[in-house]
């Protein structure tokens, strides 16, 4: 038996390990139906908390998932991978194209729960556009769904005084999406910043991004820059931390 540091490793944490190689070697394939809590009592003679703990590290670490009344199965989802600096590069959106193509490639895209609003910028986001506080900045909510499967959220925050009357303050921006319009408005974003971090998310989160029990989000605040160093977008986007590899790749 495994061991770490002279500990012996919990039951459950070797029954998953034990799961985890069977995945790898394709003894379970994507789809496929886990042994459940019943089977792995029985088969490791162990308690059911035990069993349930092990299929629990599986779907936290987003292998497997839970369907309701049928058991535990592998994820047959393929993970996206996120090409953090080639999607936002001007030759993307400025030809037309969006720049979640570059995540997506050939798969099926689907954006819906589209909401567009003007709202009184909040503190931290009138910080972030360094605009006055209590600035009126239009709001562009989106979900992105991928092979029927929700994998993002985002929330894009644009100075009024920038986007007010133009097609950014519409459901559908067009060809190259906010980026192309903003270029058009003399506002092109020249420079980009993202701040990423890991957490638990909120009951509405794991609803709206129908995610299994355990699993956490990724958060990617990006912030745009025009040439004159004025931020021209906030976006917060949340990901499904199972459905994403993020990549980034640059010279030296």
């Amino acid at each position: 038996m495994s061991s770490q540091g002279g500990t012996r490793q919990p039951k459950y944490q070797r029954i998953a390990d034990a799961l985890k190689a069977a995945i790898r070697s394709g003894e379970y394939g994507p789809g496929d139906r886990l042994p459940g809590e019943n089977d792995l009592m029985a088969t490791y003679d162990v308690a059911r908390m035990t069993a349930r703990q092990a299929l629990g590290v599986l779907q936290s670490e987003g292998l497997a998932e839970a369907r309701k009344g049928a058991g535990v199965f592998v994820r047959a989802f393929r993970p996206l991978r996120r090409h953090g600096i080639q999607r936002l590069a001007q030759e993307q959106w400025g030809s037309g194209r969006s720049i979640w193509s570059t995540d997506s490639a050939d798969r099926e895209l689907v954006v819906d729960q589209v909401e567009v609003h003007e709202e009184t910028a909040s503190d931290a986001i009138a910080a972030a556009l360094g605009i006055p506080d209590e600035s009126p900045v239009w709001v562009r909510s989106r979900r992105f769904v991928l092979d029927g499967k929700p994998v993002l959220f985002a929330t894009s925050h644009l100075p009024s005084d920038i986007v007010a009357a133009s097609a950014i303050t519409r459901s559908d921006t067009g060809p190259g999406g906010t980026y192309a319009r903003l270029a058009e408005l003399g506002h092109e974003p020249v420079h980009f910043r993202e701040e990423v971090r890991c957490r638990m998310p909120s009951a509405h989160e794991a609803e709206r991004l129908a995610l299994s029990l355990g699993t956490p989000v990724i958060q990617i605040v990006r912030t745009a820059f025009a040439g004159d160093g004025r931020a021209v977008e906030v976006n917060e986007m949340t990901l499904d931390s199972a459905s994403y590899v993020l990549e980034y790749d640059f010279d030296a």
